[in-house]
């Protein structure tokens, strides 16, 4: 209880409490444009954090990442346009509803659901709290680089479909973080005698270009566009109201949040689908759902707001992120010389509280803007895509050229935000290349102490977590491989029949 006043204490300041409003708000603009996402501007942002107190700059990434959804289901329910990717499955109910002149009752349904999810998952998180202080001390370094390997065979096989490609990509990503100076001789790797290559591929620089520059060149090389949107009128606190006629989804939409948010490379869509599945089979109408269904917008909206808190949990107690925007707070981590995993939890507890409580403060802040200014988010939302792509391009190389005054970051920034335009047009996730690269490099950090104390091959499974984490690493592959076979004899079979 100390710990957690002491938590609550340093969340207390003007200026995290100035970063948290700025963050909150500012994420529910940027998800209420469609293009730009929550990605794109924490990458913007990025550079600008490592100036900050760890827990000011965490603090404002946090309250982007987990109001961005918020402001991305307005025009999702209004013009059918999802602001981020996650708030796709909330047009299939939320636009109908529009059409039936249900604006009000959409976006009341939805506040409701992801704030009620957002709370739920937050406090599961400070149940588990404990459990994982006493777990993370039976992580060495064998056990993290297993389970470094774990999220990146996860985040792998969570690409259905694509797993091969994104394989590749989070090879690539590996693969970039081996150039540059090795971690323990400080001997250069695929240096090939260019000085500019002897610090390696900087994240951040990557993540920018991945995410951001690519966003700008997509909306800069497509067509002009202002999307239109009318005004909502009615009482916006009566219209959340009725969120409490479905509980049931709003507690199972958290469960599948919390739980797809705590296991690396799976993420909100995952979650989505299963909480919308188990809506639609669970419901007495479930030929409405994807004509305007409220169940079906609640189950959508309770599970993606659920993930942000869950997807913090292999972040702090493993210091191994999830996805592409845990891999960036991990960053400003480091940065600070914060570092997550097991000794955050046992000499820094109160900083992880002061997470939490900042966490809970940002889905009221959120809830009460969202109330107040949903028409007026309305006239961000018909910002020209070409003005737009403009801005986070110059956004971009100024945060880039920021980090080290260097030219050299910029052409590197621009060859993959080129990169990332073209596997957005093809179709392919950029998400592995981030995770490769971070988890690669944690992995041979670990792996090198490790294998001081292996003779023979099964010692690297003697202790318990070893070896459940090599199980596990070993079911998903062979689970993953068994599938693929059968799903290819299930294509041999229809091709004769």
């Amino acid at each position: 209880m100390d710990m957690l006043l002491s938590g609550i204490g340093m969340l207390m300041h003007l200026d995290v409490l100035l970063a948290l409003l700025i963050g909150s708000v500012g994420g529910v603009i940027i998800g209420a444009i469609p293009g730009v996402g929550p990605a794109v501007a924490i990458a913007i942002l990025l550079p600008a954090t490592f100036a900050l107190p760890p827990l000011v700059g965490l603090v404002m990434l946090l309250g982007i990442y987990g109001s961005s959804m918020f402001g991305g289901a307005l025009p999702a329910i209004l013009i059918n346009t999802p602001g981020t990717a996650v708030n796709a499955l909330t047009t299939y109910d939320g636009h109908p509803m529009t059409k039936r002149g249900e604006a009000l009752k959409a976006l009341g349904l939805a506040y409701g659901a992801s704030f009620g999810s957002g709370i739920l998952s937050i406090l599961a998180l400070i149940l588990l709290s404990p459990v994982l202080a006493k777990v993370a001390p039976m992580f060495g370094s064998k056990e993290i680089f297993l389970a470094a390997l774990l999220g990146l065979v996860l985040v792998v096989i969570a690409h259905r479909g694509q797993a091969l490609a994104a394989g590749m990509l989070a090879g690539f990503g590996v693969f970039l973080g081996t150039v540059g100076l090795e971690p323990l001789k400080y001997t250069q790797r695929f240096t090939f005698d260019q000085p500019w290559l002897a610090s390696g591929f900087d994240l951040i620089v990557v993540v920018l270009g991945l995410f951001a520059l690519s966003q700008a060149f997509l909306l800069l090389s497509g067509p002009e566009d202002a999307p239109d949107a009318k005004p909502i009128k009615g009482s916006m606190a009566r219209a959340m109201g009725r969120t409490f006629r479905h509980k049931r989804l709003v507690a199972a939409g958290t469960g599948f949040g919390v739980l797809m948010g705590m296991i690396p490379g799976v993420g909100e869509f995952t979650a989505q689908f299963l909480s919308y599945t188990y809506a639609q089979k669970s419901s007495k109408a479930p030929d409405a759902f994807g004509n305007g269904s409220e169940e079906g917008l609640v189950a959508s909206e309770a599970a993606n707001n659920a993930v942000p808190a869950a997807a913090m949990i292999p972040l702090l107690a493993l210091g191994i992120p999830g996805e592409a925007l845990t891999a960036m707070m991990l960053s400003v981590f480091y940065v600070h010389n914060v570092i997550p995993g097991p000794q955050l939890f046992q000499g820094q507890i109160d900083f992880v509280y002061a997470l939490y409580a900042a966490m809970i403060l940002l889905n009221v802040i959120v809830v009460l803007f969202m109330m107040v200014s949903s028409n007026l988010l309305l006239k961000i939302i018909r910002i020209p895509t070409r003005f737009l792509g403009v801005m986070i391009l110059t956004l971009s190389f100024v945060g880039v050229y920021s980090l080290r005054n260097s030219i050299t970051d910029c052409i590197i920034a621009a060859v993959f935000g080129w990169i990332g335009l073209i596997l957005k047009r093809q179709d392919l996730p950029p998400v592995p290349i981030i995770l490769g690269l971070v988890l690669g490099g944690i992995m041979e950090t670990k792996f090198r102490p490790a294998m001081a104390r292996v003779e023979v091959f099964a010692d690297f499974f003697q202790r318990p977590v070893a070896a459940f984490l090599g199980l596990a690493i070993l079911a998903l592959v062979v689970g993953h491989l068994a599938s693929l076979r059968r799903q290819a004899l299930e294509r041999a079979d229809e091709a004769e029949a």
